[in-house]
């Protein structure tokens, strides 16, 4: 493609002919987020779009599903749940190669810091009510009325992701962490009875995925829905508590050790409390299963960054060393989750 990503010359007439009102182009910048899939800025005389595409080159079956994306985002957005406006999806591989899709621009701020150093103790508290109203707006989502029923597979959501990545896990393995062995014995065990509920889960709800207003606490848009499939809600209730327990800083991202209350974050269970009423239930038995699973799943996952760092082929290997060093101690808490239950 001569260096060109999006190889302009064939994907400007086709955006023009797709695209109502797209006209002359301006700028293209690459964003730094999005690395899986690449995702850049179009700048024209009239309006700013962003294109997401697949990667060059060979790809796994289930990776880098835009298509997912797109579909996902395209069903929520006359929804209470904040996603860009879809515009266009190509899968005529002549333009680019590959598949991409177009949304509209959200022009705002993404936070990558959950302390939110940037902000002052009022406007934390009103973020952190934001999250909670996305979050729990998904969740209430009637996966039916939306068309996205076939979105994920039937059964035990639970079951599903054990086993997915307990496989995962045993193939990265790099060395025996008999928490591991045992929560992937014991964990299927575990799994509350009442944990029939089926909604839409992204998968990956985390601040750093979500676009706010530049100047206000408004979430404007959540974005990154690649891994969203139907599964039980509370899965990302619990992932995202999970993250705050990580050391603060870029590597972490976590709230460890701060004194929440006198910077306006809600605690764990102050923001579980919110979160309950958003979605008008009286409350979340068992919850430490959910938080369990969502340890032993991120050790799962930092296993196999481990695993391509120590065989050359991570994208960031510094980073990548750094976070290998956390498994033994997502492992170690998966496990006092467990056995508390």
């Amino acid at each position: 493609m001569s260096g060109d990503p999006l190889n302009k010359e064939k994907l400007l007439p086709y955006l023009a002919d797709n695209i109502e009102g797209f006209s002359r182009l301006n700028n293209v910048k690459k964003f730094s987020i999005g690395q899986s899939n690449p995702t850049f800025l179009l700048e024209t005389d009239m309006a700013s779009y962003v294109i997401r595409r697949k990667p060059d080159g060979p790809l796994l079956k289930s990776a880098h599903a835009i298509d997912r994306e797109y579909r996902v985002q395209k069903a929520l957005y006359n929804t209470p749940v904040p996603v860009a406006k879809m515009l266009h999806y190509c899968d005529d591989t002549s333009i680019l190669g590959v598949d991409f899709y177009i949304m509209e621009f959200v022009d705002g701020i993404v936070f990558e810091d959950p302390a939110l150093p940037s902000l002052s103790k009022e406007d934390r508290t009103k973020v952190f009510s934001e999250i909670n109203r996305g979050l729990s707006a998904l969740h209430e989502v009637n996966i039916e009325t939306v068309g996205l029923t076939d979105f994920g597979a039937d059964g035990n959501y639970y079951e599903r992701q054990i086993s997915r990545w307990a496989k995962q896990y045993l193939s990265s393995e790099t060395e025996k962490i008999s928490e591991m062995s045992e929560m992937m014995k014991e964990l299927p065990k575990k799994i509350p009875v009442d944990n029939s509920v089926r909604s839409l889960v992204h998968g990956d709800f985390r601040l750093d995925n979500m676009i706010f207003d530049r100047n206000e606490p408004k979430l404007l848009a959540i974005i990154d829905w690649e891994i969203c499939t139907t599964g039980h809600p509370i899965a990302d209730l619990a992932s995202l508590i999970m993250q705050w327990e990580q050391k603060t800083g870029k590597i972490g991202r976590g709230l460890q050790g701060l004194k929440r209350s006198s910077l306006g974050i809600p605690s764990d269970e102050e923001f579980v409390k919110e979160y309950c009423k958003f979605r008008n239930i009286e409350t979340i038995k068992e919850f430490n299963f959910y938080l369990a699973f969502s340890f032993f799943r991120m050790a799962c996952v930092i296993q196999g960054v481990k695993k391509r760092a120590l065989s050359g082929i991570a994208a960031n290997p510094e980073r990548s060393n750094r976070e290998t060093l956390s498994v033994p101690k997502l492992a170690a808490r998966a496990y006092e989750l467990m056995k508390a239950l």
